[in-house]
């Protein structure tokens, strides 16, 4: 049985916290919130650790792994930082962005999915920095869900997916964000690439390098999570409606604006494009468990902001990827 402990995210407890990195320390899994969505935790360097995570998850293992740090100096320990990362991590650490950088021999192949390049970010959650400081090693941890489904924005949803196939939950409420960070391959730095948009936004960091990021290629897309593979996908079919399409009769429905034929009863509206990104995750596992045939989820008209990330997590869940 895996254990669940309540914690408070503006001041965890010591105590509690102590629980959860002596598992990480002995080789064990903790699920954390992140002010994202929930990690599964686990010793990054320790490479016997790090395999029950795919295990647990059933995640393919050449699918890398993010290592969470608490500071740039711990990064430096993991990958070649180079200046375009300085500057970055300077400008949005702790928060919501992934660099994907050259790998030191520190990191074990299983950790980066057998590249010779790693992905490292600082949380912006103080559960998950107080984690990664009393386990004393930065802590790779994908989200916290069996693979392919979509991501926990809470404790239960951990808990109802990994009951029995880790050691601890630290439940912290539900997530700031509500998307995975966005990912950037800043191994080139003449050349930066967006490997995965995410809770960051794509022209904030546009604005502090100076220069645009790129499309990255097949290849170079192997260096982020959640790129190869259909993700947040739940058991049922998924659609993309756009605004003004007619909604197909009794359909089940996620967005903002109000489509004609709306079943109010199987259907998630949100206030803005923020918080749909937040509940984005949430709605669907919902509207699952209601026995709905398929969900429709409205398509963003913009791509600025927080849009961008939730057009790449509507496109994966539908397994419409382009």
């Amino acid at each position: 049985m895996t254990i669940s402990l309540k914690v408070d995210r503006k001041q965890p407890s010591p105590d509690t916290i102590s629980q959860a990195a002596e598992i990480i320390k002995s080789g064990g899994l903790v699920a954390f919130p992140t002010e994202t969505v929930y990690g599964l935790g686990a010793d990054a360097l320790n490479p016997e650790a790090v395999a029950k995570i795919f295990k647990a998850k059933g995640r393919p293992s050449d699918n890398p792994l993010i290592l969470h740090v608490m500071t740039l100096k711990q990064a430096r320990n993991l990958v070649k930082v180079n200046s375009m990362a300085e500057k970055l991590a300077e400008k949005f650490w702790p928060g919501p962005l992934t660099l994907v950088l050259p790998a030191k021999d520190t990191v074990p192949s299983i950790t980066r999915g057998g590249l010779e390049t790693a992905a490292v970010r600082m949380p912006a959650d103080r559960v998950a920095l107080s984690l990664i400081e009393h386990s004393g090693t930065a802590i790779a941890a994908p989200s916290a869900n069996i693979s392919g489904r979509p991501s926990p924005t809470d404790a239960d949803t951990v808990f109802s997916e990994m009951n029995g196939r880790i050691d601890m939950i630290l439940d912290g409420g539900s997530v700031i964000v509500g998307i995975e960070s966005t990912v950037i391959d800043i191994t080139n730095p003449s050349r930066p690439l967006l490997l995965r948009p995410g809770g960051m936004p794509r022209e904030e960091i546009e604005s502090v390098i100076g220069v645009s990021l790129e499309r990255p290629d097949s290849e170079s897309k192997k260096r982020s999570p959640g790129t190869r593979y259909r993700h947040y996908a739940p058991n049922v079919a998924v659609k993309i409606w756009h605004k003004g399409e007619t909604l197909p009769e009794n359909s089940a429905y996620i967005g903002i604006d109000l489509p004609e034929n709306l079943d109010r009863e199987h259907s998630v509206l949100f206030d803005s494009e923020e918080d749909y990104a937040r509940g984005l995750f949430s709605a669907m596992r919902k509207l699952e468990s209601e026995n709905v045939e398929c969900i429709n989820l409205q398509w963003p008209d913009d791509d600025k902001g927080i849009c961008l990330g939730l057009r790449d997590r509507i496109l994966r869940s539908s397994g419409e990827y382009v």
